[in-house]
């Protein structure tokens, strides 16, 4: 028990009454999570927070039917340029969606077919409830 925290397995054995139980209990724990890789975490943590808005949502489920102009996803949200920008700045710096400029306009669309997956699984889990 040398390299395992006694707070931990002190902390798992007064949630579960099992002393050896918890070392067990925590030795699996420390073994899954040095596998855990932080900055791929963080990433995924952005992608979720880019989708967790229902403005951004709404912008993706546009995109689903192909590229649009700022101004079209502006009229289809009911949102000022500004807030509009700001939206598809939070989507794209989480690489969900791409832009592509053609002369003074700026054209967006998404990103993957897995955003597309990852809005269909939500629907998903959604209805199995």
């Amino acid at each position: 028990m040398a390299c395992i925290p006694k707070e931990a397995v002190h902390r798992m054995t007064r949630l579960i009454g099992d002393a050896d139980r918890a070392v067990c209990k925590v030795e699996k724990l420390r073994s899954i999570t040095s596998k855990l890789d932080e900055k791929e975490i963080e990433v995924e943590a952005e992608v979720f927070k880019a989708m967790a808005d229902p403005c951004r949502l709404k912008i993706l489920s546009l995109l689903r039917e192909g590229e649009l102009c700022v101004c079209e996803i502006m009229v289809a949200v009911d949102r000022p340029q500004s807030s509009t920008s700001h939206h598809l700045s939070i989507l794209k710096d989480a690489g969900l969606i791409k832009e592509r400029k053609d002369g003074r306009w700026s054209l967006y669309r998404l990103a993957e077919g897995a955003v597309i997956e990852m809005l269909n699984l939500v629907k998903l889990m959604k209805e199995d409830e």
